[in-house]
């Protein structure tokens, strides 16, 4: 049995500032491919690249960036944007940075991995208290044990 969190606010800050800039990150690449680029020039960057599918790997990059950044940010929904996230970091590093190196100076997969990371991270410990999963799927009712107190 594990012992109860003795500062769990702090937990759950760590989560909010760690999903508020993730998420920051993502929302600026899915607008980036939304705004600037457009689809078709985002579909011919893939394309180019050798990514299958490149209309559609186009789509799921840009929504998945855009909408799954907004949904860190406000905590919505985090453990699915946490794993789509992840895996369109893990498409990422496999068609563009794989056969670059580690540095992100020579276009390397640090930079990826990181993001991939925090990611799975969020999917698996979920957005927090400060969020609206938070409030949506927070306690039952006041005297709901704290999940670190339930035995495995």
């Amino acid at each position: 049995m594990l012992p109860p969190r003795r500062f769990p606010a702090l937990t759950d800050t760590g989560l909010l500032i760690g999903r508020l800039a993730v998420g920051a990150i993502f929302v600026a690449h899915g607008w980036k491919k939304f705004a600037d680029a457009g689809h078709s020039k985002t579909a011919a960057g893939f394309d180019e690249l050798g990514i299958p599918m490149p209309d559609l790997a186009a789509v799921f990059a840009t929504y998945v960036e855009l909408l799954g950044g907004i949904a860190l940010i406000i905590g919505l929904l985090v453990p699915v944007a946490g794993v789509l996230i992840a895996l369109n970091m893990a498409g990422a590093f496999w068609y563009v940075h794989m056969d670059q190196g580690f540095f992100l100076d020579k276009g390397g997969y640090e930079y990826v991995m990181v993001l991939f990371a925090a990611s799975l991270l969020l999917a698996g410990t979920g957005a927090g208290r400060f969020s609206l999963d938070g409030v949506i799927w927070g306690r039952r009712g006041e005297n709901a044990p704290d999940r670190e107190s339930i035995p495995a």
